[in-house]
């Protein structure tokens, strides 16, 4: 039970939501679009929202600005996110553009706001669970999808939920959080996706 538990942490890891998102979006939406293009934006997402991040935070690691790559300490958290929201930025600004895909682009708009929420926070000594603001956003834009296209993704909105309570129970389990740490990621996960939806739902 405890392998089952850690797992979730591994399997719904914060840096893996934006290509799971962007891989949901491209296999239920009914918009033609070229393969070129979606081979092309898998790979850069996977770059700049997985490579880039792991490759830096090994490497403040190794130059000792980070103790743990599983940021335990909260103010080890302010350089990581700090790059991650300019990762970020750069996806919006030179890959995602409202006018061509409008809901991805919001959906990395909201992942930008959430990273920046959890951000301040540690500016306040707050620990958020990243894992949980990653699934809760992820499992937002699942429905909206739904809602948007008029399709049936009962199955895929019941496993989003399975998978928050899988998240915040490792979480639990593991001690890496409290439930007011795992409330508060699960809110800043699902705000930013809800109040941005109503510009392309």
């Amino acid at each position: 039970m405890s392998v089952f538990l850690r797992a979730g942490a591994y399997i719904f890891h914060p840096l893996l939501m934006p290509l799971l998102g962007l891989i949901f979006y491209y296999t239920v939406t009914p918009r033609f679009l070229q393969q070129e293009i979606i081979v092309s934006h898998l790979i850069v997402v996977s770059i700049v929202t997985i490579a880039i991040p792991l490759v830096l935070f090994f490497l403040l690691k190794n130059f000792g600005v980070l103790t743990s790559i599983h940021l335990k300490i909260v103010a080890e958290r302010k350089l990581p996110l700090m790059i991650q929201c300019i990762l970020l930025l750069m996806l919006l600004k030179f890959v995602f553009h409202p006018y061509d895909n409008m809901a991805l682009y919001y959906f990395f708009l909201g992942v930008l706001f959430t990273t920046l929420t959890a951000l301040i926070l540690v500016f306040f000594n707050f620990k958020v669970s990243l894992h949980q603001m990653g699934i809760a956003g992820l499992s937002v834009f699942i429905i909206m999808l739904s809602i948007h296209y008029e399709i049936n993704l009962l199955v895929w909105m019941a496993f989003a939920f399975i998978a928050n309570g899988w998240v915040a129970s490792s979480r639990l389990h593991t001690k890496s959080h409290t439930s007011i740490e795992l409330i508060t990621g699960f809110v800043i996960g699902v705000f930013p996706q809800v109040i941005l939806v109503s510009n392309w739902l």
